[in-house]
């Protein structure tokens, strides 16, 4: 059992916490929304929200993320769609997108994770198709 079950939002107080690599979240399910600050933290290399079952957007602040390596987003069941800033985690190699049920499209900018190495979209059985730009991602 997660100890964050109740957690519904981040204290802001963890955007100024410069030198955080990693930040687990999984099993947060009533985490709801992540506040801009979260793009404030520059050393950030691991983002694991996955089970945050009642998390419907992340915010356009995750593309200011430079060191970001690994974003997990297994089961967000609520997710209905990534910010398009996402394209701009240049150093972003490990994206995990399964069981989101909710989402229901990937943005253009996906094109430009050029460190992408895995990508993974197992029954997002809302997901009406990919961008053709996914075909220009040099990883794969």
């Amino acid at each position: 059992m997660s100890i964050c079950v109740s957690m519904k939002e981040l204290s802001t107080s963890i955007g100024k916490l410069n030198a955080l690599l990693k930040l687990n979240l999984s099993g947060c399910s009533r985490l709801q929304k992540l506040l801009t600050f979260i793009g404030q933290l520059n050393a950030f290399q691991e983002f694991n929200l996955s089970e945050c079952s009642s998390l419907q957007e992340l915010p356009t602040s995750i593309g200011q993320l430079n060191a970001l390596q690994n974003l997990n987003l297994n089961n967000c069941s609520s997710l209905q769609k990534l910010p398009s800033s996402i394209g701009q985690l240049t150093t972003l190699q490990n994206l995990h997108l399964n069981d989101c049920l909710s989402l229901q499209e990937l943005p253009t900018s996906i094109r430009q994770l050029t460190t992408l190495q895995n990508l993974h979209l197992n029954d997002c059985s809302s997901l009406q198709e990919s961008p053709t730009s996914i075909g220009q991602l040099n990883a794969f």
